[in-house]
């Protein structure tokens, strides 16, 4: 998809699966598995599902999914599946190889957004992209170095303390425009200072929902994750944005919903909803 200067790519970095009842908080499972399906052990199905932003000479990643760096264990807990699709290979339909990543966006730091920012190298984490510029929020970078016991286990510092040992974490702080046409929106229901890349050149909008809106599912304002750490202030993140991004036909990015990558917004009698399904 074109908008400005930029051509955005969905980029598919593998599957994996996460508890139904968490992803859906006090929504009863007899709602979410009719458009959930859970496995035996009640896992979701889940993308992790990235933005190629390219144009203005740059070729920006905004996250990079769960990575490579996964023991046994690990791997069959999450249902890690990379049959299909990972960063690398993905990237490579594009003719892009990590040496050409100028940056990379971290909307935050859990293991399914940062986890592809490195590789281990004779079993030694170093960044993953090593020209480029890696950017997170610094509200969000002190979350993850005292994290609280709910959110303790979504993060593994492999994933971006060689990041900063390496000089290439660049800590930016609010909302701003980070690049030309495309700006970032802070939000704090999921986690301290979550950031969202907005793509607009003043006719066509396009926003990565990250974990603000993680499938289509969870459109309904009270459908929220028992992962955030603020679920009301999410719920409240939502009644502010809806309304404009349906005002101004915005489309909206998913990150993690297995089957749909974005959509746009309608007004019902009920609140908002799916109006459009659109393939990038």
């Amino acid at each position: 998809m074109k908008i400005g200067p930029y051509q955005i790519h969905s980029i598919e970095t593998g599957r994996f699966a996460l508890d139904g009842g968490a992803m859906f908080g006090v929504v009863p499972w007899v709602f979410w598995s009719k458009t959930n399906p859970p496995d035996e052990r009640q896992r979701i199905s889940l993308a992790a599902r990235c933005w190629l932003i390219q144009g203005n000479g740059k070729n920006i990643l905004v996250d990079d999914g769960n990575g490579s760096k996964w023991n046994d264990k690990l791997k069959d807990i999450y249902r890690l599946d990379n049959s299909n699709s990972d960063l690398i290979s993905s990237l490579k339909k594009h003719d892009i190889t990590p040496n050409d990543i100028t940056d990379v966006i971290l909307t935050h730091l859990h293991f399914d957004h940062a986890g592809g920012s490195t590789t281990l190298e004779n079993g030694t984490a170093v960044p993953t992209f090593p020209k480029a510029k890696y950017y997170v929020q610094k509200k969000h970078w002190e979350q993850s170095q005292n994290p609280t016991d709910k959110d303790r286990a979504s993060f593994m510092s492999q994933d971006y303390m060689p990041l900063k040992e390496h000089g290439v974490m660049e800590f930016v702080d609010g909302e701003f425009e980070i690049f030309p046409g495309i700006d970032l929106v802070v939000c704090n229901g999921h986690t301290a200072a979550q950031q969202l890349p907005k793509i607009s050149d003043g006719k066509t909008t396009m926003l990565f929902c990250c974990d603000l809106i993680p499938t289509a599912s969870h459109v309904p304002f009270p459908y929220v994750m028992a992962y955030d750490l603020r679920p009301l202030v999410t719920i409240e993140e939502k009644k502010k944005l809806f309304p404009r991004a349906y005002e101004e036909k915005w489309i909206l990015f998913l990150e993690h919903d297995p089957n749909t990558e974005a959509i746009t917004l309608k007004s019902t009698d009920k609140g908002f909803a799916v109006d459009r399904t659109i393939k990038l």
